[in-house]
């Protein structure tokens, strides 16, 4: 481990470096304006996921193309989506955000939704993608259950099954079982019941629908009061697992990390509500394609730090350097991924 681990040179404010406080400033602070595209793409079972292309996109079909997936019950309000996107659109790339399915606009077509281990909907993306701008040069980033998602299509892929040069991911819950027991303890069961109660509004509107399959009333739905009670209940059955811990083993992305075999950037923050302490302890050793970053303050997605004057986000400026390294020329590909993997700092 101790050679793919590097310390993150992100520092908090003075006297706002509590986890929790961290996770909350985002989500405090003004929103910021993104223009963007909506595009509807349809899937191969029939459902559909939304696309938000941000704006103004470049001219050049062969521009770089810089793909978001966000969290759990994420979309483009979240403030890390509007960060990330909008550092890519000022660096000259093509951004996108992939909404999960039911997390756009619009309630999806189908009873199922979406989980940390599904992968299908990304892979389609992607292939469309390579299809359209087969010649620009494509690095993904997820997000918390994002990230999850798409370290597990990294590594079911390998190196070349994938038409991206790198993936970036970001306070990703890569043991879930354990997540999901650290966010029903504390504090962090207030993360917990926002996410029920948006994940439960879900459901409720599908529970009318005669081709819903799951044996649950609103009644029950309402007594689920962990999300891995909801895991077991709904999550699970609905996406063919045999309850919660079926699903937790089989969606988890952190059993893959010695198979990474694409170039992939990991942040994480040491103090992050949602995971147990030393998240990564309890994971094999990432690959040599992995450059692993922990920060010791960060909370979950929050990484807020004070510079020229006010609050900015680090991730969009980690973000930055990352994509500006992938967009020079001068380097070539093989030498930016062994930047992931010196054991320097």
């Amino acid at each position: 481990m101790a050679g793919h681990l590097h310390i993150a040179d992100f520092q908090p404010p003075r006297g706002l470096a509590n986890p929790h406080v961290q996770t909350l400033l985002p989500r405090l602070l003004p929103r910021q304006r993104l223009p963007y595209r909506r595009e509807i793409l349809e899937l191969p079972d029939g459902d559909f996921v939304e696309l938000a292309w941000a704006q103004p996109a470049p001219r050049d079909s062969q521009a770089p193309i810089f793909v978001l997936f966000h969290g759990l019950e994420g979309s483009l309000a979240s403030p890390y989506t509007r960060w990330l996107l909008g550092t890519a659109v000022r660096l000259g790339w093509r951004a996108v955000l992939m909404h999960f399915r039911g997390c756009g606009g619009r309630l999806n077509r189908l009873p199922r939704t979406y989980h940390s281990g599904d992968t299908a909907d990304a892979y389609w993306l992607i292939g469309q993608l390579a299809h359209r701008y087969p010649h620009a040069l494509k690095v993904a980033a997820g997000v918390s259950l994002g990230g999850n998602m798409l370290l597990k299509l990294v590594a079911e892929q390998g190196g070349d099954g994938l038409d991206l040069a790198g993936a970036i991911v970001i306070s990703a819950p890569l043991d879930l079982a354990t997540c999901a027991d650290t966010l029903h303890q504390g504090f962090a069961r207030v993360y917990e019941r926002h996410l029920l109660r948006s994940l439960k509004a879900k459901v409720r509107r599908k529970l009318a629908w005669e081709s819903f399959p799951l044996p649950i009333d609103a009644r029950r739905l309402a007594r689920l009061d962990s999300l891995r009670a909801y895991d077991d209940a709904v999550t699970g059955p609905l996406h063919d697992f045999d309850g919660a811990d079926d699903y937790y083993r089989r969606a988890s992305a952190g059993r893959l990390l010695g198979d990474i075999e694409l170039p992939t950037l990991i942040l994480h923050a040491a103090d992050d509500p949602f995971m147990p302490s030393a998240l990564f302890e309890r994971l094999p050793a990432p690959a040599d394609a992995v450059r692993l970053e922990i920060a010791h303050h960060g909370g979950h997605v929050g990484f807020m730090e004070w510079r020229e004057g006010r609050l900015r986000p680090w991730l969009a400026r980690r973000l930055a350097q990352e994509l500006t390294d992938w967009s020079t020329p001068a380097v070539p590909c093989q030498a930016r991924a062994g930047r992931r993997v010196r054991s320097d700092s």
